[in-house]
């Protein structure tokens, strides 16, 4: 075995990418358990495609014949609803600790120096992400996923001057048909998820690159024994990949139970109407996109019309997204951890999460007058968060920052 790994090595560096990225990769001491959702994140991804392969082996990307298919997966199929439902369970839990791995970003400050260029990649996974569940959601040809693909197309008719041609040239056809289908499984199956991939390696290697972030936000590089390796530092392997199995069992009871006793979720993770073919001539009563979509829905809800085109909402929601991008330049705080900020970045991050949780309920409610200011209120503080951040955090009272991390 030695000789074949040595064999191995003079052609691959096998053992030095394993030193590298882990047996010598030293990570901070004092991870909680916000750390898990990087890794989770990526059990996750394992699992969609996986499953997602086993899924391609059935399904017909035919308008005809698409809704069928998925029929004959569930029913037909050995094992059939269960690879299904494992799909459909995974895009929910994905946004879930995608979302809870950001929040840790904004809470422990992994977004400022030196780590900006980890966040950028983090935001376009999340950027590509959106497009791959998009995508990958029309293609059961329900009725919500046919009625929520045309929506959400014809949103981009609102641009001005290039709309009505970027909507046409998306769907690949005047209306949502058999060309956008085969169009948008061929984006979900083969191109989304090669970018993807490629966007996770290149946010592991520029991780690794200028090392993990702490709760306590000390860059641990700064302060080494004489071994060369950081005082504050423990390697990553066996001790993080043993802790964050640990958060693989939690985290696959949870997605167990779910999987086998509500797959559904109520209608959040999989809504009644999308086991309804799709039908072009019968539009449902309320449209609403998924769960993990419905915040910037709502924004865009909340956002009136000007002189009959809907542009400023679908800015709007577009730059919700993209605002993600300047946090590590809006961010003047002298401290990055949570831990020791003061009052005013914490009731600013507090009120910013409960917009957008709040957000997300009106995104799946119909519109009302009432919901509709609420959805207002809750987007003008949405912003503020991001807008107002140069101020509250340059003029916070902060706390001394210890040198060594604290346990």
């Amino acid at each position: 075995m030695e000789k074949l790994l040595n064999w191995v090595d003079e052609r691959f560096p096998i053992t030095s990418l394993y030193k590298e990225h882990l047996s010598e990769y030293y990570a901070p001491r004092n991870f909680n358990f916000w750390y898990f959702f990087g890794s989770l994140a990526l059990l996750v991804l394992v699992i969609q495609i996986v499953s997602g392969i086993f899924l391609t082996m059935h399904y017909k990307p035919d308008a005809a014949l698409a809704f069928a298919s998925v029929e004959y997966i569930m029913r037909d199929v050995d094992f059939g609803w269960l690879i299904r439902y494992i799909h459909s369970t995974g895009a929910s839990m994905f946004f879930v600790v995608v979302y809870l791995h950001m929040f840790r970003g904004l809470i422990y400050g992994s977004y400022r120096q030196p780590r900006e260029l980890i966040w950028i990649f983090g935001v376009i996974i999340y950027l590509v992400l959106m497009g791959e569940a998009f995508m990958g959601y029309l293609l059961p040809w329900g009725q919500m996923s046919y009625w929520g693909a045309q929506v959400i197309i014809n949103l981009f008719a609102a641009v001005p001057f290039i709309g009505n041609d970027l909507s046409e040239w998306i769907r690949g056809d005047y209306v949502i048909g058999d060309a956008t289908l085969n169009r948008f499984f061929a984006f979900h199956v083969i191109a989304l998820p090669i970018v993807l991939l490629g966007l996770v390696a290149a946010h592991l290697v520029a991780l690794h690159e200028v090392g993990s972030n702490n709760p306590d936000g000390i860059e641990i590089k700064k302060l080494k024994g004489e071994d060369g390796h950081p005082l504050d530092g423990i390697p990553f392997h066996p001790y993080y990949t043993v802790k964050d199995i640990l958060g693989v069992v939690v985290f696959m009871m949870v997605f167990t139970a779910i999987l086998f006793f509500a797959p559904e979720m109520g209608g959040y993770f999989l809504e009644a109407n999308n086991f309804v073919p799709a039908d072009s001539l019968k539009t449902p009563v309320h449209i609403a996109p998924v769960w993990y979509f419905t915040p910037y829905y709502a924004i865009l809800r909340a956002i009136p019309p000007i002189m009959g085109s809907q542009f400023p909402g679908v800015a709007a929601m577009g730059v919700a997204v993209l605002i993600f991008f300047a946090l590590p330049w809006l961010d003047k705080s002298p401290v990055k951890s949570i831990r020791y900020r003061g009052p005013k970045f914490k009731i600013a991050l507090a009120l910013f999460v409960l917009a957008f949780i709040g957000l997300g309920i009106l995104g799946v409610l119909p519109a009302t007058p009432l919901y509709t200011l609420i959805s207002q209120i809750l987007s003008v503080v949405y912003f503020a968060f991001f807008l107002l951040m140069p101020w509250y955090t340059k003029n916070d009272v902060t706390k001394p920052v210890p040198e060594r991390v604290t346990q």
